[in-house]
């Protein structure tokens, strides 16, 4: 007769191996939420991480401590080094929300998948105005920027020169990835250009025996003149007059653009007086550049002017914006005196 020799396992050591297991598992489980579970610090719904052209995954790593975007750079690094991110990190403006892991972070930035920047264009007066809001919200450098505007040669492919390279930009809202380069940046502006000034506004330019060019520095003075729209048409039409008539534009917006002096509240002989080419009391015919980005409204407004016979325009005294148009100088006169008068009664100097 064979003999078993029976096993025995107290109940203290089973505890022990259970215990043993519960504390393994539990480890487990905060390791995989580590790893897994939410990583980003406490900020709002959202937050965008910047990665400069040219960075390496250590840069990265830097940049998500350095921008308040992770909690644990330690579970971040063990996620991405898995999803081989240390070796295609892609530069680029990237959406981070609250609450995410390291495993959609890392995918999201491996990807290149970048959140678009909305560049919106308004008014601009100077082309430092706009290499400054490129500058601001992209990555594209200022000086290549600046070097590209200045480009009499590469500029001419578009039918413009260092001084009329603003009309180029038409107020509007443009979508760019933040990385995007100086160059692209400007053939983007471009094309938008370009898609507006379609054969039909082309169309209206040739009739009024002007080129978009021409049509968009008289719109620019058109824009500076007034904000009512209404009036853009009767404004338009007072300046083609006087080109067509041959006579000085005499505008104010010209004058304070040649000074660089924006605030003016008041033109005076002494200011009209300043030599620049852009001063239309000096010298006859357009400026030689736009003194501000107009917009489509302004040119419009030029390329389908009202039909009439004003010479003369000035602001009405009650301060509404409008103005009170004449056909002679002797009308034009007691316009601008009502309007000096309005002036005076609210002490603008």
């Amino acid at each position: 007769m064979r003999n078993k020799t029976k096993k025995n396992t107290s109940p203290w050591v089973r505890r022990i191996a259970i215990i043993g297991s519960c504390l393994i598992a539990g480890a487990l489980v905060i390791a995989a939420y580590l790893l897994m579970g939410p990583n980003t610090r406490s900020f709002g719904d959202k937050k965008y991480f910047y990665i400069p052209t040219g960075s390496r995954y250590e840069d990265v790593l830097k940049g998500l401590q350095e921008q308040e975007i992770i909690s644990s750079r330690a579970t971040f690094n063990i996620v991405a080094r898995q999803l081989g991110y240390p070796s295609r990190v892609k530069a680029g403006r990237y959406e981070i929300k609250k609450g995410m892991g390291n495993l959609e972070i890392v995918r999201i930035l491996r990807s290149g998948r970048q959140s678009p920047v909305r560049l919106v264009i308004n008014k601009l007066r100077l082309k430092d105005d706009f290499i400054r809001l490129v500058s601001n919200n992209l990555e594209a450098d200022s000086t290549a920027m600046r070097a590209i505007m200045e480009d009499a040669v590469y500029l001419r492919q578009f039918g413009l020169d260092s001084t009329t390279v603003m009309c180029a930009i038409v107020p509007n809202t443009y979508e760019f990835y933040w990385n995007t380069s100086a160059a692209k940046v400007f053939e983007k502006i471009e094309e938008g250009y370009a898609d507006f000034w379609n054969e039909t506004r082309r169309s209206k330019a040739t009739a009024l025996n002007l080129t978009p060019v021409q049509v968009t520095v008289l719109a620019s003075i058109v824009e500076e003149e007034t904000n009512r729209h209404d009036e853009k048409p009767v404004i338009a039409s007072v300046y083609l007059n006087r080109l067509r008539t041959g006579m000085k534009l005499g505008a104010d917006p010209t004058v304070k653009f040649a000074l660089r002096n924006f605030a003016l509240r008041r033109i005076y002989n002494v200011h009209t007086e300043f030599d620049s080419p852009y001063n239309t009391y000096r010298y006859y015919g357009l400026p030689p550049g736009p003194i501000c980005t107009p917009s489509a409204k302004s040119i419009d407004a030029v390329l389908t002017p009202a039909e009439t016979d004003y010479l003369y325009f000035a602001a009405r005294p009650d301060g509404s914006g409008y103005h009170s148009f004449a056909v002679t100088f002797k009308e034009h006169l007691d316009n601008a005196r009502a309007y000096q008068k309005g002036l005076n009664a609210r002490g603008i100097k």
